[in-house]
């Protein structure tokens, strides 16, 4: 059901649940005294420092420092999302999770819709399934057996074959009674405008069923038996299939080995599938799409490495940079990623027939580090003898590190870009930490504002590991995510928000959450954000200590809001949209409600 998890559950769930037995029915424990002790999950040990304690119910390791709850220790083991974590839990005590506004019939009649559209589409799938094994599939096998594909393989990842006959899904499903308005909507069926005749999607294709990751078909890709185009064909986007989220193979990966350490991104689902064939069970494709931020985030829940495999020509370099851009925001501390070029005229499928799986696997290993292909880049076509090139290189390399989240990857690539170029770390420090300061004019005001004449300033604090005081918005969010019960002291409407910004995205984020949950546990808001670059930067904001006292937070909150309020009120409606204009047209991709402000602001200035 959609809805919020109400926290008063989630609180009732972990005081009924033993953490003992959820971490031991999947590591080995040892009493050790009033605790239980045993070979920490997380990382490669070969002495026990990983503790269990029943009294706290929490479990720690004093070698990684991985920590947390019941709740925790299911999403990172099992690597399951926060609302699938308390689902799991909730099972095992007999419980059924509740969700605020799971009586709201609007929201009952979505999750009506949802799951009739999924058993639709696992209709869909059975129905190809048994074609491929009927007379009419003796093409599409024949198709399969050329490429090597065994049973056992199409068995595994649900292959099947779209009859060569404009209605054949169509009278099945029509058969059983379902719509032809809901086989269009969850894209089976295309509809003429002119005519408004209907007609299957899928003809005469060999058809890869595309899963989430709990192993629900969603959608479809097709792959053309004859000379038709487009050779490969995926389902349109319906209200269960989204292209720029999901990823051809993921399910059939996890499946093949729960503790996946590394998976490689590929083109195309016949990649994925060839792979396979020769024991390769990590490999996942992108859906026609680039891989995006989303695709990344869900990746990086489950492991700690991405190996991007592209073609070796001037396409798959181009490829090469967008996921370079993408990825970088992703790279906290602990993750890696590798790009891995084929030899031009190869791809995946081609190369692991003609070389073996044990050669392929020694490509993807020896992949070349995100490090080194973004100096490579850099550097492509420059003379770096010569010092214009030199800057122009060292530019490109700056500009991308600016996108990397606070970290050792950050600081050791400044320190390589010194040793390049020659010239001292510390000026790129001061370089970005200027532009930093630029892209955020509300950051650090010249009089930031305080609670009260005897609680200090947010802004006089020192991280324990950083000089730089926070700036406003993040100021906002640490009081936030220490003090989940501020937001009730925020204003309704968020227009005291910028709306650009890294944190000031997180924050609007953050405040919706908070009303709709009504959280009152840090712990809790952290779940919701675990695995992503946000919920780094919120954990980063959580450690750092507080200065102020609690019953002086509330009022430096508003102090904050007021002084944002009052920043935004000095700029003109002119100023406000030339600045969001000319971020646009630098390419800067506007977040959902700075696009509704810029138009907001057109129709005031036409006016």
């Amino acid at each position: 059901m959609a809805g919020q998890i109400p926290q008063r559950f989630i609180d009732d769930l972990l005081a009924r649940v033993d953490v003992v037995e959820v971490v031991g029915e999947r590591v080995q424990l040892k009493k050790a005294g009033r605790n239980y002790s045993g070979l920490c999950p997380f990382h490669q040990e070969k002495t026990p420092s990983f503790t269990v304690s029943a009294d706290k119910q929490f479990y720690h390791c004093f070698g990684c420092g991985a920590h947390g709850s019941a709740l925790r220790f299911l999403m990172e083991y099992d690597k399951l999302r926060f609302p699938e974590a308390v689902e799991q839990l909730a099972a095992r005590l007999g419980l059924e999770v509740p969700r605020e506004g799971a009586d709201d019939p609007r929201a009952q009649a979505r999750e009506r819709k949802r799951q009739e559209g999924v058993n639709l589409l696992e209709l869909s799938a059975s129905f190809f399934r048994e074609r491929l094994k009927m007379p009419e599939g003796q093409q599409a096998r024949e198709y399969l057996a050329r490429r090597g594909l065994s049973e056992e393989v199409q068995r595994d990842f649900g292959i099947g074959y779209a009859p060569d006959d404009w209605e054949a899904l169509k009278r099945h499903l029509s058969a059983r009674g379902v719509a032809e308005a809901v086989q269009v909507e969850y894209g089976l069926l295309v509809q003429r405008e002119e005519s408004g005749r209907t007609y299957d999607r899928f003809r005469d294709r060999v058809m890869f069923p595309i899963r989430d990751v709990r192993g629900r078909t969603i959608a479809f890709g097709g792959r053309v038996l004859g000379d038709a185009k487009p050779k490969y064909l995926n389902s349109p986007e319906t209200p269960v299939f989204h292209k720029g989220r999901e990823l051809y193979g993921l399910f059939e990966a996890r499946q093949a080995n729960p503790r996946l350490e590394r998976l490689v991104i590929v083109e195309g689902y016949m990649d994925v599938v060839a792979l396979a064939q020769f024991g390769i069970r990590n490999a996942v494709a992108t859906l026609g799409t680039s891989t995006s931020e989303e695709h990344l985030g869900r990746l990086f829940r489950m492991v700690d490495e991405v190996v991007f495999c592209f073609d070796g020509d001037r396409a798959g370099r181009q490829a090469a940079s967008r996921a370079l851009e993408t990825v970088l925001p992703q790279m906290i501390d602990g993750r890696t990623a590798r790009f891995l070029f084929l030899p031009e005229g190869e791809d995946p499928d081609t190369l692991v027939r003609r070389e073996g799986p044990e050669a392929f696997e020694n490509r993807i290993t020896c992949a070349s580090p995100l490090s080194e292909f973004l100096f490579d880049q850099a550097a492509r076509g420059r003379d770096l003898a010569r010092v214009e090139e030199r800057e122009r290189f060292a530019s490109q390399v700056l500009k991308a590190v600016s996108r990397l989240p606070q970290g050792m990857l950050k600081t050791v690539l400044l320190g390589e870009l010194a040793r390049r170029t020659g010239v001292d770390q510390s000026r790129f420090d001061a370089l970005l930490a200027s532009e930093q300061e630029a892209a955020l004019p509300a950051a650090e005001p010249a009089s930031p504002p305080v609670a009260s004449a005897s609680a200090p300033s947010v802004a006089e604090e020192r991280p324990r590991s950083e000089g730089a005081a926070l700036g406003l918005m993040a100021r906002v969010l640490q009081l936030l995510v220490h003090e989940p019960t501020l937001v009730e002291r925020l204003p309704a409407v968020e227009e005291w928000c910028p709306e650009d910004g890294a944190d000031a995205v997180l924050c609007r984020e953050l405040v919706r959450l908070l009303r709709a949950g009504r959280y009152r546990s840090p712990q809790v808001v952290l779940a919701h954000f675990q695995g992503s670059a946000q919920g780094e930067r919120l954990a980063a904001l959580v450690q750092r200590e507080m200065l102020i006292p609690r019953e002086a937070r509330g009022q430096e909150l508003e102090g904050l809001v007021e002084y944002l309020q009052r920043y935004r009120q000095r700029q003109s409606p002119q100023e406000e949209f030339e600045a969001l204009l000319a971020k646009e047209r630098g390419g800067e991709r506007l977040p959902l409600e700075a696009r509704q402000r810029l138009q907001e602001l057109l129709l005031e200035l036409k006016r």
